[in-house]
């Protein structure tokens, strides 16, 4: 499907990119206190930097789990603790989130799938908007369905392909491998992956998963 060395290299390159913006507003805010100025600058400069931080920690800790060894760990996932770095992703972010998340067992593994295909919803919202998080036991295995709803919401082409394994006209790069490693973690588990764009709404959905994880 992929060269490791390649995945690796893109996927490296994927993390530094959601980090820029984080990473360069603690690095200006930080800059424009070591000017000289007035004490009501000082403080928007101030609160700059304590919201980067915040942003660039709650990327670091949500990417450690999505791509990270975090998500590989055995056993079940903490529910509350994923939620809350999800939460606090999104929150740096345009889309909101709302859980519907009907199991009592979601495993590392899951969380980990789950969060890649929350990562593909935002992608779907250039301005913005809510991502629906839905999770059953069903009789054949775990589905979930992460649908996305707002403004221009747009699911690309080149994604719905990669989670068939499909290569991009252009080739993978850095700003299209993550589907692609959606898929990867959801063979593993040995679900399959849809992505579609409807009226008003992108719908990525991951069925058959292994209910044990």
């Amino acid at each position: 499907m992929i060269d490791p060395a390649r995945l690796s290299a893109f996927i490296s390159s994927r993390i530094c990119h959601d980090l820029v913006s984080p990473v360069s507003g603690v690095t200006s805010a930080l800059e424009m206190l070591d000017e000289p100025g007035d004490s009501d600058m000082d403080q928007q400069f101030e609160e700059l930097l304590r919201s980067s931080a915040r942003k660039a920690a709650a990327t670091i800790q949500f990417l450690r789990y999505a791509y990270g060894s975090l998500g590989l760990q055995a056993g079940t996932a903490d529910m509350h603790e994923f939620k809350k770095i999800t939460e606090n992703f999104l929150h740096g972010l345009k889309p909101s989130i709302e859980w519907d998340i009907a199991t009592d067992h979601l495993s590392y593994s899951h969380a980990r799938l789950l969060m890649n295909l929350i990562m593909m919803a935002v992608d779907t919202l250039p301005r913005g908007g809510v991502i629906q998080a839905r999770v059953r036991n069903e009789a054949a295995g775990m589905t979930m369905t992460v649908s996305s709803r707002g403004e221009r919401v747009k699911l690309k082409d080149e994604a719905a392909r990669s989670v068939q394994g499909i290569e991009p006209e252009d080739g993978w790069k850095p700003d299209n491998i993550q589907p692609l490693f959606a898929k990867m973690i959801c063979d593993s588990l040995e679900g399959e992956i849809t992505a579609k764009q409807g009226e008003d709404v992108a719908i990525i959905m991951a069925t058959h998963i292994r209910a044990e994880g």
